[in-house]
């Protein structure tokens, strides 16, 4: 093809790079380096022994390393169900459905469950794999303030007030992935009840850092008939997909209903022993929660002084605001072996751009220390 025609073809998305780049916002893939102050591998279990050996274990059982097609036709693995029943009691929920990602999964939840006539309430921070699934819902829709229970009401209420007798669905994330701070999840959970809401909580942030055995904030809902948790396995589980828990008929609905779910390849079951195993570590090996909470009192010592948010979590974004600073600094943070990453709009709201500081297990106290030192210099 012509060069001239080849230009002609793809000149607005050039026009529209162009744009990124002149206001600091194009993005490009960069490899790994550097000390890890970036990833969501919470708790270093991405190259652990154990799940290492759990897939070898598995190849050795002759597990199959792809799924062969939807979980619908041949792609259903005994991995796979293992896995379901395996997660169902970890969690203490009724059922369990296995998604290849968590953005599949929170989409299939929004767009498929809500009905007509319901409204769908949603912080004003949700991920934007939920306001993905928000453009696909035939339900009404409406945002929140930012983890306030009582905003989520006041639309409740007048919602009801106009006379509306649909379901009402009520969208948060239990520990917000760029601040670090968590939802008020008991005064959700009661405004649900007051109104026959069903509260849809994502976990993606807070599974096997938070609550016992790392079942996370919203361990204590968990079992709850108006409660749908999603648990993410790519972060500190250190593997791969995403687990919707809660009552069965959720389950079943999604697997004849959640175009997600039925139009997608099965994840590999060599994965699903991956995470079988991910759960078992999280409830054997305490120890290593208690390490990163430590890491994470530490770096709130050492970080919260030079302007990064002490959330309580293992989120410690340090707010910029410009968006070229934001980048130029990262840069110079990257250069020294730190592996920190720039977030910009419109990940975030216009004005917050950030360096967000996650703490995992791959960074080490004198890692922390070295950081704030260099952030001294650069800042």
């Amino acid at each position: 093809m012509d060069s001239v025609i080849a230009t002609d073809l793809w000149q607005a998305q050039s026009a529209d790079l162009a744009a990124l780049e002149s206001r600091a916002r194009l993005r490009a893939l960069t490899p790994r380096s550097g000390v890890d102050f970036a990833s969501n591998d919470y708790l270093a279990l991405a190259q652990s022994p154990r799940l290492r050996a759990a897939v070898a274990d598995a190849l050795a059982r002759g597990v199959a390393v792809g799924s062969g097609g939807s979980r619908l036709l041949r792609g259903n693995d005994p991995e796979h169900e293992a896995l379901e029943a395996q997660a169902a009691a970890f969690f203490g929920c009724e059922s369990t459905l296995w998604f290849s990602a968590g953005y599949a999964g929170n989409v299939a939840l929004i767009a498929t469950l809500p009905q007509r006539d319901d409204l769908v309430i949603c912080d004003e921070l949700i991920h934007a794999s939920v306001h993905e699934g928000l453009r696909l819902t035939r339900a009404q829709t409406a945002m929140a303030a930012h983890n306030q229970a009582d905003a989520f009401e006041t639309l409740a209420r007048e919602w009801r007030a106009d006379g509306h007798k649909g379901r009402l669905w009520l969208c948060v994330e239990s520990l917000y992935s760029m601040d670090g701070d968590r939802a008020p999840l008991d005064d959700l959970a009661a405004v649900a009840e007051r109104y026959g809401a069903i509260l849809i909580i994502d976990e993606a942030h807070a599974t096997g850092v938070f609550g016992p055995d790392g079942r996370g904030l919203a361990a204590h809902l968990d079992g709850r008939e108006d409660v749908i948790v999603l648990r993410t396995c790519g972060k500190a589980l250190g593997c791969e997909g995403a687990l919707v828990c809660g009552p069965r008929v959720v389950r079943d609905f999604l697997v004849n209903r959640g175009r997600p779910f039925i139009f997608s390849t099965a994840p590999s079951p060599l994965m699903a022993s991956a995470v079988r195993e991910a759960l078992r570590i999280c409830a054997e090996e305490p120890e290593r929660r208690a390490a990163l909470a430590t890491l994470i009192d530490h770096a709130a010592r050492v970080l919260g002084p030079l302007g990064a948010s002490v959330s309580g979590s293992q989120v410690m974004p340090l707010i910029l605001k410009d968006d070229a600073r934001t980048m130029a600094v990262a840069t110079r943070l990257q250069r020294a072996g730190f592996d920190i990453r720039g977030i910009r709009p419109p990940t975030v709201p216009d004005g917050t751009s950030r360096l967000r500081i996650s703490l995992t297990l791959n960074a080490s106290p004198a890692d922390v220390d070295a950081l704030a030192a260099t952030l001294e210099e650069v800042l």
